[in-house]
Formats: C-alpha cells, sequence, structure tokens
C-alpha cells in the first residue's frame, strides 16, 4: 500500500512516472526529505518535521518551502490512505530540472507501509558497530558548506555505512568522530541511558536535531527522568543502563550489543522509557 501525493494536493498513481530523470534530486542528490510516523490518522511531530524540512532546504539554498502548503499535501496522504494502522510518510523536495532557469522545484509526499524488520527491531533491538566518520566535531561550525546536520537526499554514505554494519554481522551504526565522540546514526539519534538521565549530542557538531529524541525527552522529564544535551564519548555508551537509537519510524530502539560486546539487559528501562514516549500521544 502506498499513497503519492504532489504539492498541488492531487494524489496520483505510485506505480506511474512522475519524476525526470533530469532532476537533480535524482541526478545530484540535490534535496532534503523528511520521513514522519503517522498512527491512527495522527501525524506525529508534524510541525517540528517541516520546520527541520525548512531548516535543510535552506541550508542548500533551495526555495523556501511553503509549510502550510506541504502540511496539506501530508494531511492528503494521510485521508487517501486504505492500509494499516501506521505509515511511514516521507516528505522529499529537490532543486528540480537540471539547467532549467524557470525549473520550478520537486515536491511530494508518499505514505508506505512499515517494513516488517523496523517492527521487528522495535521489539528486539538492535547489534551495532561504531564507524569513524573520518571529521573533528567542530566541522559543522568550521566548514558550513558541507551541510553536516542537513537532511539531504544524498545518502549514499549513511547506507554504504549499513551495508559495513551488515557485513560485520550487525544490524546499524554508530557515527563517531577521530576523537571518539559520538555523533549519531545513519537514520536516528543516540540516546544513552544512565543514573535517571538521558543524554543526547548536541546538534551543533553536525547532526540532525531528532524529532523522536526531543519527543523522548518531554516524555521522559514528566515521568521523572533529567535530560541532557551534551557531548559523548564512545566509552561513555558501555556505562549506562542503555543505549537507544530514536527515530521517527523505529521509535525508540534499543542496542543490545556494541562492537560486539553485549551491553547491560536495558529490557525494564526501555519499557518505561517507550511508555513515556507514547504517552506525549496519548
Amino acid at each position: 500500500m502506498r499513497v503519492l501525493v504532489f504539492l498541488d494536493g492531487t494524489p496520483v498513481d505510485p506505480d506511474a512516472a512522475h519524476i525526470r530523470v533530469d532532476d537533480l534530486g535524482l541526478l545530484r542528490g540535490d534535496g532534503v526529505f523528511e520521513t514522519i510516523l503517522v498512527v491512527d490518522g495522527k501525524p506525529r511531530e508534524l510541525r517540528p518535521h517541516l520546520d527541520r524540512l525548512a531548516r535543510s532546504a535552506a541550508m542548500l539554498d533551495l526555495p523556501e518551502p511553503d509549510l502550510e502548503t506541504w502540511e496539506r499535501t501530508a494531511r492528503t496522504v494521510i485521508e487517501n490512505w486504505r492500509g494499516g494502522r501506521e505509515i511511514a510518510l516521507k516528505l522529499v523536495y529537490t532543486r528540480g530540472v537540471d539547467g532549467d532557469p524557470d525549473a520550478r522545484p520537486t515536491g511530494f509526499a508518499l505514505g508506505m507501509e512499515i517494513d516488517p524488520k523496523v517492527l521487528r527491531a522495535r521489539t528486539e533491538g538492535v547489534s551495532v558497530i561504531t564507524l569513524e566518520r573520518g571529521f573533528p566535531p567542530d566541522l559543522a561550525e568550521r566548514a558550513p558548506w558541507l551541510l553536516l546536520g542537513a537532511k539531504s537526499v544524498s545518502y549514499g554514505v549513511n547506507m554504504a555505512a549499513l551495508r559495513e554494519a551488515a557485513r560485520r554481522g550487525a544490524s546499524d551504526v554508530i557515527f563517531t568522530a577521530a576523537d571518539g565522540s559520538v555523533f549519531e546514526g545513519p537514520t536516528s539519534t543516540v540516546v544513552l541511558a544512565k543514573d535517571r538521565t538521558l543524554y543526547t549530542p548536541p546538534s551543533s557538531i553536525g547532526i540532525l536535531p531528532g524529532t523522536t529524541q526531543a519527543a523522548l525527552f518531554r516524555g521522559a522529564e514528566k515521568a521523572g527522568w533529567s535530560v541532557k544535551v551534551e557531548p559523548l564519548h564512545v566509552s561513555d555508551l558501555f556505562e549506562g543502563e542503555g543505549v537507544f537509537l530514536a527515530s521517527s519510524v523505529r521509535l525508540l530502539t534499543r542496542v543490545h550489543t556494541l562492537d560486539g560486546r553485549a551491553l547491560p539487559d536495558s529490557g525494564t528501562v526501555h519499557g518505561e522509557l517507550a511508555a513515556a514516549y507514547e504517552a506525549e500521544y496519548a
């Protein structure tokens, strides 16, 4: 089951051809995107996702997106959905056709079923490896043209990292700096639970500000946890009660093995934090 809607608000056949082969999103990865979880017809963190889409677009010097139009388009997908109770709703915004000065950006929303592997990871957890990204945590401030922290459709490195994880017998990755600082996952935010406090690295080091992580922190504070946004080192991940990967569709996924080393059983902590997150949408 898939639903495709372009920015004019008209649903179209998702199996038909719609994107030109010379669209710069396809040719050069020149565009941005967001993925939103929809549960029982209700999109989670829709406005934060739209705000992050606009932030990424500004970083790429794309025309400022009309967020009200994007919201209407997203809701049209939801209204036309006839599948299960959960939707992975992807918003894609590219620079448009190559070489045409009058070309308009391309924008669409696509609703899809949740991958069964994602559903299994929610309950079973994942084995993760660390991979160095090859730059220091202060590079984002010194070299903003590298677009670190933009949610670009240029995801070649992220997908290569996941393939490397599979070759090593793992299913996900935590990116690190040369000094062992923790960045993020290819499609997730890293969260550490330690002594009733949640930690996550700051977005200023060149990572995406996490929408699911932010919702989790709100819920956790209401449940009596403290929260901190501060740098983490790989060694820190072995010293807490749980390491988690937070993302819109996978929600809060516990890491049970890191670089081949079993982490402490975080099932109880995971259950408490997952409940705190879900309480934000009750």
